[in-house]
């Protein structure tokens, strides 16, 4: 006697359409320390490959506006002080300031894709160590081509990037406003002929002008590359200064913060939120001092290509 079953067998077909996947309301995120709405492998091929990424529009014309008013009111004053502003070359200056002076440091540090640049590439516990501007004026001349540090072990022998530094305009660039010029993916080059460790002999030039990119974002526009790419800021023909934030970040242990001097005061610190005091590499004291800045690029002081 065969045994009857009331129910039917369960078809192929409906065993594939009981396993099929249901679509996803939003992104699933993998990486949990990465914004979704970023692709990590593009960062990580872009960072990797030509040692530059960008992203456009990042923050609104309006904020931009109000950090360009504020650096330039900084410019006067690091000017007017001795010490305040270090030479890059002809009538190029960089100055280191404090995250106060500033009303968009927040919004800057915590924009998801800055966070999550920082964490694919430097890992979680990345560290800010640095905030400063460059300002390349009318008369400026082109820079020699440079890093702008010492390879360490963690990239040379490792092949591993271990620092990074954001950029952002505050003008709209033009082509006769000494656009930042880079070679990419120089930044594995082998540095043992190069004079300090950072500036390669001229008979290397040919090869980085062969591979040179200029760049020129408008306000709003944000930049991240590794500092080892070889790079120069160019001759600014114009009667326009090209003022760009510098905000440089590290892994854990590169120790960059040893010529840096990053200040908080203590009701700023409090109120900034514990994951943000996670990424801090800093003091925290009474009142702001001023900075006293270690990070000279002595070839550029001297004089220009």
């Amino acid at each position: 006697m065969t045994a009857m079953n009331d129910k039917p067998a369960p078809s192929m077909s409906m065993s594939a359409e009981a396993a099929a996947p249901q679509a996803p309301d939003k992104p699933i995120n993998a990486t949990p320390y990465a914004d979704p709405q970023y692709n990590v492998p593009t960062i990580m091929a872009a960072l990797y490959g030509d040692g530059i990424l960008g992203l456009k529009g990042a923050f609104s014309r309006e904020w931009v506006a109000k950090l360009g008013e504020e650096l330039a009111v900084l410019y006067t004053q690091a000017l007017a002080r001795p010490g305040g502003a270090v030479g890059r070359g002809t009538n190029r200056h960089y100055v280191e300031i404090h995250p106060e002076d500033i009303s968009g440091f927040l919004d800057l540090i915590t924009h998801p894709w800055v966070q999550t640049v920082c964490a694919s590439v430097l890992g979680p516990n990345y560290k800010i160590v640095e905030i400063g501007f460059d300002v390349p004026n009318p008369g400026s001349k082109d820079q020699p081509w440079h890093r702008d540090f010492r390879a360490a072990e963690e990239t040379l022998v490792d092949r591993r990037l271990n620092s990074l530094a954001f950029n952002l305009t505050t003008v709209d660039v033009e082509e006769d406003m000494g656009p930042f010029e880079i070679a990419p993916g120089t930044q594995w080059d082998d540095p043992s002929e190069y004079d300090h460790g950072m500036f390669p002999p001229t008979s290397l030039y040919s090869r980085y002008e062969a591979l040179a990119q200029r760049k020129m974002p408008k306000m709003g526009d944000i930049s991240v590359r590794s500092a080892l790419t070889i790079h120069r800021g160019t001759a600014n023909t114009s009667d326009k200064p090209r003022p760009v934030l510098v905000l440089g970040v590290d892994a854990p242990g590169a120790g960059h913060d040893e010529w840096h001097d990053l200040q908080f005061t203590r009701g700023y610190y409090a109120q900034l939120p514990q994951e943000v005091r996670d990424h801090l590499i800093c003091r925290v004291v009474d009142e702001l001092e001023p900075i006293v800045q270690g990070h000279t690029i002595e070839g550029l002081m001297m004089g220009d290509a």
